[in-house]
């Protein structure tokens, strides 16, 4: 993106204010270089989303669908506790959801052991593979499941025993 003018090189882009100062001192490193600004253009403005490792998956998963425009709402915020929370409804099982998250915590305790031995997509997914498992886990409790198999915390309103369900089923 470097026009040649005059025989210099002239480049346009655009960077976050906070970083200014750093982007500065690296190109002074170079001998014939000059940073100006320059406001006064009809180029759209880019997107800039400031992640950490915590909201990148949760960028990432918004950004599979559209990146939002400059000055746009971010839903990414909203990603992070829904995301999780409909995974849960899905997948709701006690058992699968407690491996789930206890693989996931593994992986955000010991984050450092596991770099270079791991795919960087998986230990960048640890913190969502945590929340899923946990709210698995959670849906699981509300379901009464625990590796698919029935569990009765809550007690039913429905009795199997009663006499009418009885006779019905001897009438058929």
């Amino acid at each position: 993106m470097m026009k040649w003018q005059a025989q210099t090189f002239t480049g346009y882009f655009w960077a976050p204010v906070d970083e200014q100062n750093f982007i500065a001192q690296r190109l002074q490193s170079f001998s014939a270089v000059r940073i100006s600004g320059y406001e006064e253009h009809n180029i759209a403005r880019p997107t800039y989303i400031k992640t950490n490792e915590f909201t990148g998956i949760y960028q990432q998963i918004v950004d599979t669908y559209g990146i939002p425009r400059y000055l746009e709402a971010n839903p990414a915020a909203l990603t992070i506790a829904t995301f999780p929370f409909f995974f849960g409804m899905m997948f709701g099982d006690m058992g699968h959801g407690s491996i789930l998250f206890f693989g996931a915590s593994v992986l955000v305790l010991f984050a450092n052991s596991f770099r270079g031995s791991l795919p960087n997509e998986i230990l960048g997914a640890r913190y969502l593979l945590l929340l899923m498992g946990l709210m698995a886990f959670y849906c699981g409790f509300i379901y009464n499941e625990f590796f698919a198999i029935t569990t009765n915390f809550f007690g039913s309103c429905y009795s199997m025993n009663h006499p009418e369900s009885v006779e019905l089923q001897t009438a058929s």
